[in-house]
């Protein structure tokens, strides 16, 4: 039985994913907003840390597609000021929580930004020294669900542990 830390008062914002079958406690201070887009079913923005000035931003959806295609994808948002390959700078590991096969995947470097989605057909914006930590939550009947948090490095830094224990600490709901 996996037991979760949930903060009481003001600040605790716990979600569900799986049509409520499963349930995240956000980190204290993440503030829950409303999604930008209609593809995601819950969003958090992140105050940002000091030297940064934009906010993180939190966004969780299930969605179609291979694990392996989105991480692809997600790797293509990213370009490394070097040169090298996204790919062979990313941190990659698999976990199992609450029953399900869990990825995490770690990503930093110049951040191709599509602020109406990456399929708005708008323009991207990149967005140097930026990361994104994401999890893509694999359940057995209700498909793939995937949260990503990225923003500015030192913001996303700042609140990697909480993420961390964010999806360490999904638990069943039933």
């Amino acid at each position: 039985m996996s037991s979760v830390h949930r903060a009481h008062g003001d600040n605790t914002t716990e979600f569900t994913i799986a049509n409520g079958k499963l349930s995240l406690g956000a980190p204290d201070g993440w503030k829950r907003v409303q999604p930008r887009s209609r593809i995601v079913e819950t969003e958090f923005a992140i105050k940002p840390i000091k030297p940064d000035d934009q906010p993180g931003r939190m966004t969780c959806m299930g969605a179609g597609g291979s694990v392996e295609a989105n991480i692809s994808r997600w790797y293509g948002q990213f370009s490394q000021p070097d040169g090298s390959a996204t790919k062979d700078k990313a941190a990659l590991k698999t976990l199992r929580i609450a029953g399900c096969k869990v990825t995490l995947i770690d990503i930093s470097g110049t951040f191709k930004d599509m602020p109406g989605g990456p399929f708005a057909g708008g323009q991207s914006i990149d967005r140097p020294d930026y990361r994104m930590m994401a999890a893509i939550v694999e359940t057995t009947d209700k498909g793939n669900y995937f949260i990503k948090f990225y923003g500015p490095a030192a913001t996303v830094e700042a609140s990697s542990q909480g993420f961390k224990k964010m999806i360490e600490g999904m638990v069943t709901t039933n």
